[in-house]
């Protein structure tokens, strides 16, 4: 009894808690600000019931774990019955009685399309869940928040799809609504940037009947390729695949892709519908697994069936989970608000105002709008955030079908690609794809029902290129040549097997039935898949056909004759040298040989002599270099060193000379005999151009020559016979044919002048055909193998050795711009070589030059130096022996003999002291050899040097002595 009583206070207590407890939980329900929110949704589709169950749940997942928070949103739920007038009923009304803050909804693009206005015009956020249109991010409202994908936004790892199995053509099969067409454009622009092309693009109804899909699908199956991108949502995407595996497109070589309007609805499809979609890729929005979505998926189920017993066929899909995020979201951003005044402004109304214009204006939509827009969070769908005002992607989930539904391949991500693994660094790949028909092989993409119909010209042209042979008695046609040979290794290096057969391009006659134009545009017209041939690549003709790689080279040339413009004639010796370079070479030879007179004068006898003795010396010695016959001797170390470098200018002047010479004399100077155009145009010749080609065309039109100067030509051999008659002066061609032209002629004709870019020639296809990308790769192969050089070989033959073409434009002889440096060097070597020389004459006779008695004037200087320059220099080592004196006794009597013989009266004292150069001579005649001066005091000794220079100067500035002067008395 105490225990109980001891327990009483505690029990009181525990009442006392639950009673304030219950007490604030009626306290804070009393406190809530309700906010309405609209719901626009068809409630008699599946999307409708999923979605406003999941909002309901999301509001009471959301209040539940957020007792506290202040404000409450009620839902305002009106039916759009799938109309797009009935969706802006239902807002308006929204609008207008209910005064919602926001609307969630509408289902549709189309509906969103009109709600959005009255949004914008309420200042009302239209947060819609399934709007996936892309076109309505074009209306740039303010007030439309997109909290799904664009549709835009799955495009990118479509893409990567196509490009990771390298198909070129794909068709586009969508719905003829605002749901199919808003994608089309970005799907256009994706393709084209990997060089993909949309080949055809097939647009059904919403309500089509199963007729008209079966019929279009008829004719998609006429077509070649076999790449299917399907944009389309139920119900008509299952009916659509139904009857496409009723008629066999589900089978091997077929490629179906599926947007995520029917991928994320896979799990919900009958299990008829899913065994016609075997082997189908599809791509959805990827949603991370949690346990708060399994928990989610569990409850929702089970309210389902609590609401819906007898359906058990209900799945979630991604747009469920996005409505959930969005009614959390909006719950987020109102309570961001706090209380605040959740009211309308009434607008004006007029007697004459409509509906729309008694709407008001809500004063909290921009906050609102605001606060909704910063909102993030990690929801059921991943991560809530919105940017640009729609739901922020992050990866793509590609699946393939097989079995009994869909199996994960791989994903997309904007950083990543298509990978295996999301989390993974591994390489850009996709796991194990089971394609229709239970292929593992992965489908080309296209497919030819019947054989290729390739087109071939038919002429008597070049046949190398092309040659069509009939034969009457089996009545088969073969077709060979060069442009055959190279596409048929071409297409036997594809990958898969094509079939096809030549047809010649002929009419009922034979003949052919026009020009490579016409040809060519056949294949426009889909009477040829192709054109094999001597085809140009031009851009006119590229605007309706395609073409593979050139496999020859490109461009137009000119081909002129050649002839032998080699001149034998007496003057021909001349030519190798310019006049130039024979003046300088001439004046620099007589340079040279002055400068060795001036080193060698004084010092070796060999340059010594009268002076015409002199002159001479000077130009045999120098002109005797040319074939190093100089017999005089060089003993200056300066000459030496000039001689030196003359003979090795003298060497290179000669061997290029004799080479020179030798090539004009044996070697053919062939040259073309036109290499300027422009004289063409001038001069009015007439040119040979191939017929029906557009060469006389480009002729005409770019180069601006006169139509009537053209020659058309057929064949090489008609080619050299207008050339042989003097019928055109210059042919126009592209270079393959004037290559087999000029192999057949070469040492009649050559090519000349520039060369006018085209693009060689290629093989001609459809334009967007599949095969021009796979041919030209394996053009490109054959060109860079051996095997070219054996059909060039086959085909074109060996290329005969062919004389060596001579430049008509720069001249063969040497000119002096070739040998200035050798003169230069030469002739500073030389002006060195005096300057020392000079120098050092000057330097030895100073003293004598600067102790003149009596001073005599410059130009007295000049001439007294220059008669001792033309003395010998008695220092000389070449002098030491051959010029010593003899004895005295026979000098003097050699000098009395003269003076006794030559005189009629003895010398004066002047003249004897003053030697003039009369008796210089008369010493030198009569007692010395044949040059140098002695002492008229001591006859046995030389005189010295100053000493004679004195005396010479003396003499030239007085008189000599007269002849009958008195004797002077001799001495006791």
């Amino acid at each position: 009894m105490r225990n109980n009583f001891t327990q009483l206070p505690l029990y009181l207590l525990c009442c006392l808690s639950l009673w304030i407890f219950f007490l604030e939980m009626a306290r804070s329900q009393n406190t809530t600000i309700p906010v309405k929110v609209g719901v626009v949704l068809d409630m008699d589709t599946w999307l409708g019931k999923m979605g406003l169950s999941c909002i309901t749940m999301a509001l009471s997942d959301f209040y539940a774990s957020h007792g506290h928070y202040k404000t409450r949103l009620v839902l305002e739920i009106r039916d759009s019955k799938r109309d797009v007038v009935g969706a802006a009923a239902a807002a308006l009304d929204l609008l207008q009685n209910e005064e919602v803050q926001a609307i969630i909804g509408p289902a549709s693009s189309m509906q969103a399309n009109f709600v959005i206005g009255l949004g914008d015009k309420a200042h009302v956020p239209i947060i819609s869940f399934s709007a996936t249109s892309p076109s309505l991010s074009s209306l740039r409202s303010q007030y439309f928040v997109r909290a799904t994908l664009n549709d835009s936004a799955q495009v990118p790892s479509i893409r990567a799809i196509v490009q990771a199995f390298g198909w070129r053509q794909v068709v586009l099969i969508y719905l003829d609504n605002e749901y199919g067409n808003g994608v089309i454009p970005y799907l256009t622009d994706a393709l084209q940037e990997i060089d993909t092309r949309i080949s055809y693009r097939s647009v059904i109804h919403p309500l089509a009947t199963d007729d008209q899909i079966l019929k279009e699908l008829y004719k998609l199956m006429t077509m070649p390729t076999r790449v299917f991108i399907v944009h389309m949502f139920t119900p008509i995407g299952p009916r659509l695949f139904a009857r496409a595996n009723e008629i066999g497109m589900m089978e091997e070589g077929y490629v179906w892709i599926l947007t995520d309007g029917l991928t994320d609805i896979l799990s919900t499809l009958d299990p008829s519908v899913i065994d016609s979609m075997q082997g189908v890729l599809g791509v959805k929005p990827h949603v991370p697994r949690s346990k708060e979505l399994e928990s989610f998926k569990i409850r929702w189920k089970r309210e389902i069936q609590q609401e819906d017993p007898t359906n058990e066929s209900f799945e979630l899909n991604i747009f469920g989970l996005w409505a959930y995020d969005a009614a959390s979201g909006l719950a987020m951003a109102v309570e961001k608000l706090g209380a605040t005044n959740f009211s309308f402004q009434k607008s004006n109304i007029s007697r004459n105002s409509t509906d729309l214009d008694t709407v008001g204006v809500s004063l909290i939509g921009p906050n609102l709008l605001q606060s909704l827009l910063n909102t993030r969070f990690r929801g059921l769908s991943g991560d809530f955030q919105i940017v640009n005002r729609q739901l922020h992607s992050s990866a793509f989930q590609v699946v393939n079908v097989i079995g009994k539904g869909e199996r994960e391949v791989g994903f997309w991500t904007p950083e990543n690609g298509t990978v295996r693994k999301l989390d993974s660094t591994s390489k850009p790949n996709l796991g194990t794809i089971v394609w229709p028909g239970e292929s593992p092989s992965v489908p080309k993409g296209w497919v030819f029902p019947t054989k290729l119909r390739i087109g071939v010209p038919v002429g008597q042209g070049y046949s190398e290129f092309v040659k069509v042979t009939r034969d009457p008695s089996s009545n088969t046609t073969e077709v060979t040549g060069f442009s055959v040979a190279v596409f048929d290794a071409a297409m036997a290096a594809l990958p898969h097997v094509v079939p096809y057969e030549y047809i010649p391009f002929e009419g009922p006659d034979g003949n052919e039935a026009g020009d490579y134009d016409d040809l060519i545009y056949q294949v426009y017209l889909r009477k040829y898949d192709a054109v094999v041939g001597d085809t140009t690549i031009l851009a006119n003709r590229s605007l309706y056909v395609d073409f593979t790689l050139p496999y020859t080279d490109s461009g137009v040339s000119m081909v002129v004759p050649i002839i032998d413009k080699r001149k034998k004639n007496a003057w021909v010796f001349l030519k190798p040298l310019t006049w130039d370079l024979w003046v300088t070479s001439s004046c620099f030879f007589v340079f040279i040989g002055f400068v060795i007179w001036v080193l060698e004068h004084r010092v070796n006898k060999d340059f010594r002599g009268p002076r015409s003795h002199q002159v001479g010396t000077i130009f045999w010695f120098s002109f005797s270099t040319l074939v190093f016959t100089q017999k005089e001797r060089i003993v200056s170390n300066l000459a030496r060193i000039v001689m030196i470098i003359w003979f090795f200018v003298v060497l290179i002047l000669t061997q290029s000379y004799t080479a020179s010479l030798t090539s004009r004399l044996t070697v053919q100077q062939l040259n073309p005999t036109i290499t300027d155009i422009n004289e063409l145009i001038k001069k009015g010749e007439p040119v040979g151009c191939p017929n029906d080609s557009f060469v006389g065309e480009f002729l005409i039109e770019s180069m601006k020559f006169d139509e009537s100067k053209l020659v058309k030509y057929e064949s090489p051999e008609e080619l050299d016979e207008l050339f042989s008659k003097g019928g055109i002066a210059a042919a126009f061609d592209e270079i393959p044919y004037l290559k087999i032209f000029l192999a057949k002629y070469c040492s009649k004709y050559t090519a000349v002048g520039p060369t006018y870019k085209f693009d060689g020639f290629g093989f001609v296809f459809p334009k967007g055909s599949p095969l021009v990308a796979d041919v030209s790769r394996e053009v490109l192969n054959v060109t860079e193998g051996a095997k070219m050089l054996q059909f060039e070989k086959a085909w074109f033959g060996k290329t005969p050795s062919c004389p060596v073409l001579t430049s008509s434009v720069s001249s063969n002889s040497n000119c002096l711009n070739s040998f200035w440096g050798l003169f230069l060097i030469a002739g500073v070597a030389s002006f060195v070589a005096v300057i020392i020389c000079i120098t050092t004459f000057l330097y030895e006779n100073r003293d004598t030059l600067i102790n003149l008695n009596p001073p005599s004037s410059i130009w007295g200087k000049i001439k007294a130096m220059t008669t001792r320059f033309d003395d010998k220099d008695l220092r000389s080592h070449t002098f030491r022996k051959s010029d010593q004196l003899p004895d005295k006794q026979h000098q003097g009597h050699g000098c009395t003999y003269g003076l006794a013989s030559y005189t009629n009266c003895p010398p004066s004292p002047s003249s004897l002291l003053i030697p003039t150069h009369n008796n210089f001579a008369f010493f030198c005649e009569q007692g010395t050899p044949s040059s140098g001066h002695v002492d008229p005091v001591s006859p046995n000794r030389p005189m010295h040097p100053h000493l004679l220079f004195e005396y010479e100067l003396a003499n030239i500035n007085h008189e000599q002595t007269r002849c009958h002067a008195p004797r002077p008395a001799p001495r006791a």
